[in-house]
């Protein structure tokens, strides 16, 4: 079991506030997509928004290893961005900016392999903005942080986000969204138009004010680096927002990692399906996760993953995960330290459409 301790003095010390800005009163959006091309329309298995019918994501070209996702008909400023890399390797992917195009809504996204290298390598990607109030104990929230502040927020509790830190390490405050214990799952990915960077969950400190979460960042290899950055919070909510959710959703914190399972993790709010079934995890070789998710299996679906601890390790999906008979299977969460596999925390999420 992960030990928190320690850290939870550290992290509701550090917070303070360096910017914020409120959701204007607009419609929620949101899409996903697995893109598996450079140039085209991907998988049509893993895309779907909120944009209504005869649309579709695609894909064009930049430099090597960078593309650019259009979700049509959602064009809008604000929200937040997170992307998983797909690959048997140490790959992984960041974004590096988004925004309106005519009504569409375009992200760039950049591929490295471990070192600093551009790649292709096929992902996973999810945006979403939300605005409105949850009654408890749902819940929901995002920052995007450019590096010196934030630009985008939102907090289902209507309360106001916080970051304090810099330098590689920072910590957010999620007010409103407190819990009792560990409940929900976070996700954390990095934003940096110019270089390679890598963001994870470092620590994690509910209380019943409030959510205080660590992030930690790291340049191509493993040195902190002062980036811009993406968290979303959920708690009985998909990770794409507090709209009215999908009826199958599904997360899980693969809190002991050397265990080889199968397992559930514990505690149960950790562990969330929205269809009343228990999520198992079991090893499939070191550092290399089989995580289940029963009952809730339905296309078009997504799937993020985000390592969670206080070193430099990464996460990634080894391969595009399988539904069948009404299950989610991934297989596998793979975690690196620099280019070698190590059993790691990581925090997962599946959510379908529907």
């Amino acid at each position: 079991m992960f030990t928190v301790l320690c850290v939870i003095a550290m992290l509701a010390a550090s917070v303070v506030a360096v910017a914020t800005g409120a959701q204007a009163s607009v419609p929620n959006r949101w899409g996903f997509a697995v893109v598996n091309v450079t140039s085209g329309i991907p998988d049509p298995n893993h895309q779907a928004g909120s944009w209504g019918p005869g649309f579709n994501v695609s894909v064009t070209p930049g430099g090597v290893g960078q593309t650019f996702v259009r979700f049509p008909q959602i064009a809008i400023t604000g929200g937040v961005v997170h992307v998983t890399a797909i690959s048997d390797t140490a790959y992984w992917c960041q974004a590096q900016n988004w925004g309106p195009s005519g009504p569409d809504l375009v992200v760039a996204v950049q591929c490295y392999r471990y070192g600093g290298a551009p790649v292709f390598t096929p992902y996973s990607i999810v945006f979403e903005q939300s605005t409105g109030l949850l009654p408890a104990p749902q819940a929901f929230g995002y920052v995007h942080y450019n590096g010196g502040g934030i630009t985008s927020q939102f907090n289902s509790a209507g309360a106001v986000n916080t970051v304090g830190g810099g330098a590689g390490v920072w910590t957010v405050n999620l007010p409103g969204l407190g819990s009792s214990g560990f409940a929900g799952n976070l996700q954390v990915t990095a934003v940096n138009p110019s270089q390679p960077a890598r963001c994870k969950v470092g620590a994690w400190a509910p209380s019943v004010g409030a959510q205080a979460v660590q992030v930690r960042c790291h340049n191509a290899t493993n040195v902190p680096l002062n980036t811009g950055w993406t968290l979303t919070y959920q708690r009985e909510r998909a990770i794409t927002g507090a709209a009215i959710p999908p009826k199958n959703f599904a997360y899980t914190f693969d809190n002991t990692p050397a265990n080889p399972g199968p397992y559930a993790p514990v505690p149960p709010p950790v562990n969330y399906n929205s269809q009343g079934f228990v999520n198992t995890i079991q090893s499939s070789g070191l550092g290399q996760r089989l995580v289940t998710f029963p009952g809730v299996g339905v296309l078009q679906d997504q799937v993020q993953v985000t390592a969670y601890g206080p070193g430099p390790e990464f996460c990634n999906l080894q391969t595009i995960w399988n539904t069948s008979g009404g299950n989610a299977f991934v297989r596998n969460v793979v975690c690196y330290n620099a280019a070698t596999r190590v059993n790691q925390p990581s925090l997962v999420t599946y959510t379908s459409a529907f």
